[in-house]
């Protein structure tokens, strides 16, 4: 570990290089992509003018976040078989937006999620509920991205105290800041898009290295795995089997993964960036291939840092778990690997966290500013704009502080808790809207602030968060609900809340609105269309 720490520090300049690299030519891009970011559909949803598959990819690379690079593949690399479930979830939770949603949404839809909650319902307190929940949503999941650049960093530029972390996640946002304000839309998913190519292309190479040195037999790594860590590594339990808590947390954990990829806003937020629904699904298809290639390749980079560097060693590492592939590529490929694998891990944590702050920014500028505040009446649409920039630097600079009070937490637990949210506050109501004809306005609202309440509240008083040597305050105990996941219990509740809202609601549906919002959302007639300037 001291000998990885020692060349690692020898070689900070060399990361630092390429790392300038990665950011000198996206930053390029984002500048002749800001030439035709004139309108506010080009600004959120980049015009509507990327084919199915370059947005398939562009999913592929908002999607594979620090937790599926870092996280993941050090849980695999600690507790083998249950870590590999995060992978699971991940890409399972696919089937559900391809399936329900990406269609239906990007037909109903024009930029946000809000608009399609609020197409048949009381317009303004179900945007502002839905802007309420992207952004409990947004800002969970970049406390992950944040978190994770301060570990890789601490590894890539040897930066052990605090003060040095801090400052390096201060320059993650500002960077992320630079890219939504100047590219908008359009910027972030070349970003994304070249992210993706460079992350699954890292990830191969390292791959097929460590399988070579196995000669491509799986068998001989999985052996030397467990000589490393035993046969824990093999089994179910090793994280999630110590008792039967562990085991229900298992499976709240699950759920919350399935269920809340289709409510999660900036990957909702990426349907709009196609011309049609058909190219909406298209970029579906070829997200789930590419997520679902990438996630066999962290099974062998999870099981080939178990084997190559060893559990012990990852965990003493500055970063903890999430050191895992960065010390792989420096152990099989010397500096100059762990320079680029560095590199794009950080070019990861950009491209997401740039994703991330332009939908949050969209949702309070569009639904707040512009159609709640201002009732619609916006007269010149580049305020609007104007203001989705401000949201951004405020975003940006609280997912900064937030980064630094999260360092050192696990990714890839961190983003679990935005997906139970995003499960919990944002897809019950969205199936209601699009599927059941009589849900109104009181049940939208019911739905998403008591499943956005129970949701944090159980975080809170959670394991995740004090009473436990893994929480977020190891040295308080205020634990009262006993899963670190809330899942289980938060997604049925809002489910029941939106049901009771409904039902005890003296509010009559429209059936007139509910009629061309299927026909709309089935046919696209009435859609947003490519081009089309607001």
């Amino acid at each position: 570990m001291l000998l990885a720490q020692s060349q690692t520090a020898d070689n900070r300049w060399l990361n630092i290089g390429i790392f300038a690299l990665f950011v000198a030519v996206t930053m390029v891009i984002v500048f002749r992509a800001s030439r035709n970011t004139k309108t506010a559909s080009d600004y959120y949803a980049a015009g509507r003018a990327f084919t199915g598959p370059q947005n398939g990819i562009a999913i592929a690379g908002d999607y594979l976040s620090a937790a599926s690079f870092l996280g993941i593949a050090g849980a695999i690399a600690v507790y083998g078989y249950d870590g590999f479930l995060y992978s699971i979830g991940f890409l399972v939770a696919w089937l559900v937006a391809l399936l329900l949603v990406a269609e239906l949404l990007r037909n109903t839809g024009r930029y946000t999620m809000a608009d399609v909650l609020s197409f048949r319902m009381r317009e303004r307190p179900v945007r502002t509920a839905a802007s309420l929940s992207t952004l409990a949503v947004t800002f969970f999941y970049l406390l992950a991205q944040m978190a994770g650049a301060g570990g890789l960093i601490a590894l890539l530029l040897g930066i052990t105290n605090k003060a040095g972390q801090a400052a390096v996640i201060a320059v993650v946002g500002a960077l992320m800041i630079l890219y939504v304000l100047v590219g908008g839309m359009r910027g972030t998913t070349w970003v994304q898009i070249i992210k993706a190519a460079l992350l699954i292309a890292g990830a191969f190479v390292m791959t097929v290295w460590v399988l070579g040195l196995y000669g491509f037999n799986l068998s001989e790594l999985l052996a030397s795995a467990v000589q490393a860590a035993g046969e824990k590594v093999l089994n179910p339990g090793a994280q999630y089997g110590k008792s039967e808590i562990s085991k229900i947390d298992f499976v709240s954990l699950g759920i919350a993964l399935v269920l809340g990829t289709a409510g999660l806003p900036h990957v909702l937020m990426r349907f709009y960036t196609v011309p049609t629904a058909k190219e909406a699904r298209r970029s579906v298809v070829w997200a789930i291939w590419l997520i679902g290639l990438f996630y066999l390749f962290t099974l062998v980079l999870g099981y080939g840092a178990g084997a190559l560097v060893g559990p012990d060693a990852i965990k003493a590492a500055p970063g903890g778990v999430n050191s895992a592939a960065p010390l792989l590529a420096l152990q099989i490929g010397g500096p100059l690997l762990l320079g680029f694998i560095s590199a794009v891990a950080f070019a990861t944590i950009l491209a997401v966290v740039a994703g991330l702050t332009i939908t949050a920014s969209a949702s309070f500028a569009h639904d707040i500013y512009a159609n709640v505040i201002k009732k619609g009446a916006v007269d010149d649409k580049q305020q609007e704009v104007k203001v989705a920039r401000i949201t951004a630097v405020v975003i940006g600079v609280v997912s900064i502080l937030g980064g630094i009070a999260a360092n050192g937490q696990n990714v890839a637990f961190l983003v679990a808790l935005a997906f139970a949210v995003a499960a919990s506050a944002n897809l019950p109501t969205l199936l209601y809207s699009l599927f059941w004809k009589r849900f109104n306005t009181a049940g939208a609202l019911w739905s998403i602030y008591g499943g956005l309440a129970v949701t944090i509240v159980l975080i809170v008083f959670s394991p995740a968060v004090s009473g436990d040597k893994e929480a977020m305050f190891p040295s308080l105990d205020f634990a009262l609900f006993p899963l670190k996941n809330p899942g289980l219990i938060s997604i049925p509740v809002s489910f029941l809340l939106g049901y009771l809202g409904t039902v005890l609601s003296k509010e009559k549906f429209n059936a007139e609105k509910y009629a061309e919002m299927e026909v709309r959302s089935l046919t696209g007639a009435g859609a947003e269309k490519a081009g089309t300037a607001h």
